[in-house]
């Protein structure tokens, strides 16, 4: 036998001293640093881990142990008999050990634990004789019953802690503690009674029993509802299995020289240096998991147990100087010895993620590129937004889309007139819609947050408040709205009926989760540390990829420009058109009936034009902006048709006494007749982007016009412009060519006409798979390319992305046709092939092309990831995004450095 294995065996069981830190998909994270741990000389008690292959297969082979397991543990709890002087199930020195569980990725609770094992009725005796401690061992034999029974036997843990909750009140207990040792004796015989008539079967007395089937049941919590709920919300791959460590037990709950508890190497939450925790005398794990009883701090431990203090002191500088890294370590204290039973990772709140980066990278302890890995790019979201205090605990009453980051709360309104009003007076509301239309803008600025029932992360919503910073949920199709009633109803998430919210019943929305909660929630600010500016800087020295924002106003450019903003990727001029002062004259040229009529409207929204490219230049004064020029359909400026017919119903009723009614009635008609013209079967695909400016060119005349005359007037003032013209939409390279000499027509007569000589580019936004296929072509005409993603997307799957995400792209992610939402992560196999087919083709026509991406997927991590890769010279995300794709761009161009080192050094080796 070679450890519980025939020669030719599959090893499926290793000792601690056996493994090291480097086999965490073996031994799970847990295993692995048992390992490391039992090697340079901490206190550990000794153990064995089965491996997560033997999880694998067992999982894989219909719930049946691979062949020479149950071997293999034998073999290795005859080793810790061995080193214990103790036996498995013996009465006179018995053999206790913990069963946990242990994944390569950490789960924090999320799979299951057995501490005590090894007891039963004749043993629980032995160890009351051997400790002279009768009270300590019928604790111990109670906590065993009562986590078998639970974890193993799968009854529910209420039940026990009823049956215990009846015993301390017939005992006049306060607490476990005072429970007597003939208490406990009783507790565990009603304990054995009841899991008896829970199972029809006696509870197992045989250890060896015992120990196969809680091996068994820490395997099966692979699968159960919470660690495979966690593993989606994290992207953990659900065939990583667990691994089993079995670890000879040690035990806080022999009087107060002993204890149990969990330390931080480094504050979780500020990332202040020094131990961080809290423990419990007397007790054991469970109690500090299970909140049974109030820590105290560590901090105390320094008067009661001042040795154990030191210690712990010296393990967590030994272990973070080790791992370096901040560690979370488990620890426990028996009769004043301190024994280590876990260290990871430590999780740490997006303050203190950034603060242990760098400190540690001043410390010399990592370096900056390091440092710059170690913060997760959807952390930094966290920093530039209030958000819902992650410790509170809260019931949602229902889940929308997570549009925009951020937290508010405020009187639910549902009316963008009701919102302004109420803002004007100081009051915060949460503006309440089925969906918003241009028509709400006003509303909308004056509102904490918006929340809709219908939409997706596209709708208007969404964008315009991803654009000014303000939380937004949308899609939340579990709420019935009633505007005209000014209410809203949900069904109650656990089934006690309808819950009705009227106007001005305070409501609160976390636009990074989605989730809508009644009243008012605590919450927490965002604070933007030194240590966060120097990370960032730290990045902008490391990257390659260059950072744009989307921006449409001044105020977004300065505020991106403030958070590093290297330019402005894109500026959508048909959100200066939503603008309600400007609906009239917007409707007027939709609704002209010739040329002469439309360039009379256009003359009015002129000078608006050009002071809004005026204010956006001069606030990215020397730094490019990108600026699409008009790319919706005509008729997103109008109405709904459904609207004004109501409308136009409502006027008629009064028209009679009422000539202004008339006269409305005669406006709605025409703007009805207009609306229904325009409407198409399928508006995405129709009359709209370089189209319009085909069809209609004076309308992209006006807005080169705008920008150039705001072009010369800031170069008047000494200011340095750079504008770039982008065409949207095009497919067809003749397209583009037609407009390119438009809009430089335009260009050349302001110049004459000025005296002032000025630089611009002009390109194309590429969103459609033909411009990606004829690259090349389309690159004649162009400086720049921008990827459009959102289009692109939609036209290369042939998916519309409202309709997608709110019928069926959560099925295919659940039954893993298809891995991410490609709205949110690029979809690399498929439009980035597209994308790279155009870069290749777009610089061998003209190998100095400008070429970036400008959809939302510029300010997701992997898609930059991908962006980089692809040889992009930048990509554009909303302002508050910029700080995050700064992260990810550089920790993109450490990977990929790294990739190349790894590649050259196994081909040295070769």
């Amino acid at each position: 036998m070679l450890h519980g294995r025939e020669p030719g065996e599959k090893r499926l069981v290793y000792a601690f001293e056996e493994g090291n830190k480097d086999m965490r998909g073996l031994l799970g994270g847990k295993g692995a640093n048992l390992a490391e741990m039992t090697l340079i000389g901490l206190p550990v008690p000794p153990g064995f881990t089965i491996s997560t292959e033997a999880c694998r297969e067992y999982l894989s082979n219909g719930k049946k142990f691979p062949e020479g397991l149950e071997n293999a543990l034998e073999e290795y709890l005859r080793g810790l008999e061995e080193k214990t002087n103790r036996v498995f199930g013996n009465r006179k020195h018995p053999l206790l050990v913990s069963v946990r569980s242990g994944a390569p990725v950490s789960m924090p609770g999320m799979m299951d634990t057995v501490l005590n094992l090894g007891l039963n009725s004749d043993t629980v005796e032995g160890l009351a004789e051997e400790t002279a401690d009768p009270r300590f061992a019928w604790d111990c034999y109670r906590r065993f019953v009562q986590m078998f029974g639970n974890v193993v036997l799968g009854i529910d843990h209420e039940k026990f802690e009823a049956i215990l909750d009846r015993k301390k009140a017939a005992s006049k207990a306060a607490s476990d503690q005072e429970l007597k040792a003939e208490e406990l004796k009783s507790l565990v015989a009603e304990y054995l009674e009841f899991i008896k008539q829970e199972t029809g079967k006696d509870f197992p007395q045989d250890p060896k029993e015992q120990i196969l089937l809680a091996v068994r049941a820490v395997f099966d919590s692979w699968n159960n509802h919470r660690a495979i709920v966690y593993r989606k919300i994290h992207r953990i791959p659900d065939d990583l299995g667990t691994a089993v460590n079995v670890q000879v037990m040690v035990f806080g709950n022999m009087g107060e020289d002993s204890g149990t508890g969990v330390l931080f190497t480094r504050n979780p939450s500020t990332g202040e240096p020094g131990i961080y925790g809290e423990y419990l005398p007397n007790a054991q794990g469970e109690d500090v998991v299970a909140g049974i009883r109030t820590p105290i701090p560590i901090s105390a431990m320094k008067e009661t147990l001042p040795h154990c203090y030191e210690e712990l002191v010296r393990i967590s500088g030994l272990l973070e100087n080790h791992y370096r890294d901040m560690q979370d370590i488990e620890f426990t204290i028996e009769k004043s010895k301190v024994y280590v039973l876990q260290t990871r990772t430590g999780k740490r709140s997006a303050r203190a993620a950034v603060k242990i980066a760098v400190d540690m990278a001043k410390e010399g302890l990592i370096g900056k590129e390091e440092a710059i890995l170690r913060v997760e790019p959807e952390q930094i979201v966290n920093l530039l937004h209030k958000g819902v205090d992650p410790d509170a605990r809260l019931k949602a009453i229902a889940v929308g889309l997570p549009a925009s980051p951020g937290a508010a709360t405020g009187k639910a309104v549902f009316t963008a007139d009701t919102a302004e009003v109420l803002g004007q007076r100081g009051e915060k509301v949460i503006l309440v819609r089925p969906e918003t239309t241009p028509d709400d803008m006003h509303g909308i600025v004056y509102a904490q947050g918006i929340l809709t029932s219908r939409g997706g992360m596209t709708c208007h919503a969404a964008i315009v408040a991803r654009g000014m910073g303000k939380p937004c949920v949308v899609g939340c199709d579990a709420l019935k709205i009633d505007v005209d009633a000014r209410r809203f109803s949900v069904d109650d998430r656990d089934g006690a009926g309808v819950l009705t919210f009227k106007e001005g019943d305070v409501i609160s929305i976390d636009g990074l989760s989605g989730r809508v909660f009644a009243g008012e929630v605590p919450m927490v600010s965002p604070e933007l540390t030194g240590e966060f500016q120097t990370l960032l800087e730290w990045c902008d020295e490391t990257k390659s990829l260059g950072v744009r924002a989307n921006a449409d106003t001044p105020q977004d450019a300065a505020l991106a420009r403030s958070l590093g903003a290297t330019g402005i990727g894109l500026c959508r001029t048909e959100h200066m058109f939503m603008a309600p002062e400007r609906l009239d004259a917007v409707q007027e040229m939709i609704l002209a009936s010739d040329e002469a009529e439309r360039r009379r409207a256009l003359s009015v929204l002129l000078p608006m034009q050009r002071g809004d490219f005026e204010g956006i230049l001069e606030a990215m004064d020397g730094l490019p902006v990108t600026i699409r020029l008009l790319d919706p359909p005509l008729h997103e400026f109008l109405p709904r048709v459904e609207d004004l017919m109501a409308e136009i119903d409502e006027l008629r009723a009064v028209a009679s006494s009422d000539e202004n009614a008339k006269e409305r009635i005669r406006k709605n008609e025409d703007l009805l007749r207009k609306a229904t013209s325009l409407s198409e079967a399928n508006p995405m695909l129709g009359f709209r982007g370089c189209r319009l400016g085909i069809v209609y060119p004076e309308i992209y005349e006006m807005q080169a016009r705008a920008i150039f005359e705001a072009t010369v007037a800031l170069i008047k003032r000494g200011k340095t412009p750079r504008p770039e013209v982008m065409i949207p939409l095009v497919s067809i390279p003749k397209e583009l060519e037609v407009l390119r000499e438009r809009v430089s027509a335009v260009a050349d007569k302001v110049m004459e006409e000025t005296g002032v000589s000025f630089e611009y580019t002009i390109g194309t936004m590429i969103e459609v798979p033909r411009a990606a296929l004829m690259a090349d072509e389309v690159a004649d005409f162009a400086e720049f390319f921008s990827f459009g993603t959102n289009d692109l997307t939609q036209t290369t799957f042939g998916f519309s992305r409202d309709d997608a995400e709110a019928k069926f792209l959560h099925h295919y992610i659940h039954n893993k046709i298809i891995r991410d939402n490609p709205f949110s992560t690029l979809d690399t196999d498929g439009v980035g092939k597209l994308i790279r087919t155009a870069v290749k083709l777009g610089r061998k026509a003209k190998p100095w092309l400008k070429i970036g991406i400008c959809g939302e997927h510029g300010g997701d991590p992997a898609s930059i990831a991908f962006c980089h890769e692809a040889g992009l010279d930048y990509v554009s995300c909303s302002p508050y995004r910029v700080p995050v794709a700064r992260l990810a761009a550089a920790q993109a161009a450490i990977k990929a450095r790294k990739d190349v080192t790894d590649m050259e050094r196994a081909a040295a080796s070769n």
